[in-house]
């Protein structure tokens, strides 16, 4: 069955008013003292309180069928397996009050990277979220699923990803059949999308209207649905169950299901595809080089608008990835996960120099004014600002007089620097880890004059930007304060 064949397959279905099915919703589950929800806000690596927001949070089990794919080389999607049974978890946290909810909703298939589910990009963006009144829902995935079991064997126990074809192993597999199929996770995003806007009555959204729906992650995930599913996951109203895509330091997409093959590093597939809603793609300095095949022309085009935002003195990931959306450590270890490190540094390695986990927020901002412009574009059809890209040359990073990147999408810490902002770190291990070091007086002197001056030109710089729709009002704020107490 090829692609256009597949494609007749939906219109026919959306012509006849289905479109992607709502799964059935258990749920909320009741949370007590000994029963509650992996990586809930009361149990994150550093505790919150959502009620102090005006939020609620929710755990729901959501169960369906679902198809598992194949995904050939020419790009066409086929079935492989009809209408396989799953039952998964989805965390749902939004505003306690309709009238406070933004009717953005970003959906984050939590990764699995260390066995355990990982809110990485809830940790950036919940407190802009907050601000702005839109709500999260994390969906755990396949990987995962046996760690929430191992966690809390009742309160998880339906839980099930389980391979339909349970007595064939795939080609060249060592060990025999897996009992899990990790396929069923790309109809599992669509379905919850479905039900996120259909918004049943006992649902997580019943009484609250649904107007977007962004879907991101750092993991592949989001690239193998976008690339892959996105154009066929339809409402039955005909149009898409995600209305557009925040992607950190976007990969290769992965494959589609157990025995479905990776797409190889020069496979046309591994650029992300142009789709009918708005894709922004924020890569830091630090992923620059390695991303560099990865990189295709901004558009404006009705079915392919899309931004490629590489941000200037910025590392790969910092604190703000693990605070809010890493699940406390005793939790970690209870899951059978691969717990490393320590609170304050969640990682084995000793890296050279030793520094501190950044709480830097260069990128986290970025984070922030992006999900805003890509909600504009998406719901008011207003396009998101453009940036040129970072200059690279014989693969490296070309660098400023200060040691930090030239092009790309500014800050004021790279505009009116105060340090050198350094995007990976030694050995191998560290080098998605960045560290900063400081100007000494003598050369913040040189450069300003004074500190008065300096926080004039920083708040200058901030207005600016702030102005030209790359940092939002509020952060613009924060930013100011933040070199104020430098």
């Amino acid at each position: 069955m090829k692609q256009t064949v597949f494609i007749a397959i939906m219109t026919a279905a959306i012509a006849a008013g289905q479109g992607t099915p709502v799964p059935k919703f258990n749920g909320p589950i009741p949370v007590t003292a000994d029963s509650y929800p992996f990586m809930d806000a009361a149990h994150s690596l550093v505790p919150f309180d959502l009620a102090k927001y005006g939020y609620v949070e929710q755990e729901f089990i959501v169960s369906g069928n679902a198809n598992v794919y194949d995904w050939a080389a020419d790009g066409s999607l086929t079935v492989k397996t009809e209408k396989a049974p799953y039952a998964a978890r989805i965390l749902v946290r939004r505003p306690a009050t309709a009238s406070k909810f933004s009717g953005a909703v970003v959906l984050e298939p939590l990764g699995a990277v260390r066995r355990f589910d990982w809110a990485i990009m809830y940790g950036y963006l919940n407190e802009h979220m907050m601000e702005r009144g839109d709500a999260w829902v994390g969906i755990t995935m396949p990987a995962a699923t046996d760690g929430l079991k191992k966690f809390n064997p009742t309160r998880y126990a339906s839980l099930s990803f389980a391979n339909p074809n349970p007595g064939v192993a795939c080609p060249g597999a060592k060990g025999g059949p897996s009992p899990m199929e990790e396929g069923l996770r790309f109809d599992l995003i669509s379905q919850v999308g479905a039900l996120l806007k259909a918004a049943p009555a006992g649902s997580p959204f019943a009484g609250f209207r649904v107007e977007g729906i962004y879907m991101t992650s750092q993991f592949p995930d989001v690239v193998t649905y976008l690339d892959a599913i996105h154009s066929h996951a339809r409402l039955a109203n005909g149009k898409p169950v995600i209305d557009g895509y925040l992607l950190r330091n976007p990969g290769a997409p992965s494959r589609l299901s157990n025995c479905g093959a990776a797409t190889a590093r020069n496979d046309p597939r591994s650029i992300v595809a142009k789709v009918d809603v708005p894709v922004i793609e924020v890569v830091a300095q630090g992923e620059v080089p390695d991303s560099i095949a990865q990189r295709r022309p901004d558009s404006d085009d009705a079915d392919n608008r899309f931004r490629r935002y590489e941000v200037a003195g910025a590392s790969h990931i910092d604190r703000w990835a693990y605070d809010r959306g890493f699940p406390t450590f005793a939790d970690q270890t209870a899951s059978g996960g691969t717990a490393q490190g320590t609170p304050e540094f969640p990682l084995n390695a000793k890296c050279d120099p030793p520094f501190t986990f950044s709480t830097d927020t260069r990128l986290k901002y970025v984070y922030d004014s992006t999900l805003a412009n890509l909600d504009k574009w998406a719901r008011k059809g207003k396009p998101a600002p453009r940036a040129s890209l970072i200059e690279v040359k014989d693969g490296a990073v070309v660098l400023d007089q200060a040691g930090n990147g030239i092009g790309g999408v500014r800050s004021p810490w790279v505009d009116v620097p105060a340090a050198t902002y350094f995007t990976g770190s030694t050995p191998a291990a560290c080098r998605e880890f960045g560290h900063t070091v400081a100007f000494d007086k003598a050369r913040m002197d040189s450069l300003y004059g004074s500190e008065k001056n300096y926080q004039t030109k920083f708040d200058k710089s901030v207005d600016e930007l702030v102005k030209a729709g790359w940092y939002t009002e509020s952060d613009g704020k924060k930013m100011k304060a933040e070199a104020a107490r430098r």
